[in-house]
């Protein structure tokens, strides 16, 4: 069936409103990939998986002074939650235990780990899955 033929018979053409399994993993791969260097506290490293256009307005030393050094993060789960392929944008649920650096208090020390999710959002272009941060 040709495409004119597909068009006008409703056969479906248009972009795929999921990720197919190859753009899946590279996307949890970039995932895990920036929050094994956030469990490593080198947030210049994580500047690095920013948007090349967050990256273009915000430098690197202004970017590191978001992040707390007082918290140990452990990566447990990424789940893509959601695929918006018009503009290519992904929502990625991220499970971690975090907990403080140091535990100072009797309350830090019997609370311990605690379980906490993060809602990403991922912008594909340029043939790589970027972290938005907030653009």
């Amino acid at each position: 069936m040709g495409v004119m033929a597909a068009l006008l018979s409703g056969v479906a053409c248009a972009e795929p409103t999921e990720l197919d399994e190859k753009q899946r993993a590279a996307l949890e791969k970039r995932v895990n990939a920036r929050w094994q260097v956030l469990e490593k506290k080198d947030f210049g490293k994580v500047w690095e998986f920013a948007t090349p256009k967050y990256r273009r307005v915000f430098p690197k030393s202004l970017y590191v002074n978001n992040f707390s050094y007082a918290v140990d993060w452990e990566l447990t789960e990424v789940e893509v939650v959601n695929y918006d392929a018009s503009a290519a944008v992904a929502s990625v649920v991220v499970r971690v235990m975090s907990k403080p650096s140091k535990q100072t208090s009797s309350a830090s020390k019997a609370l311990g780990a605690v379980p906490i999710s993060f809602r990403e959002q991922w912008i594909f272009t340029d043939a790589k899955w970027w972290h938005s941060t907030n653009e």
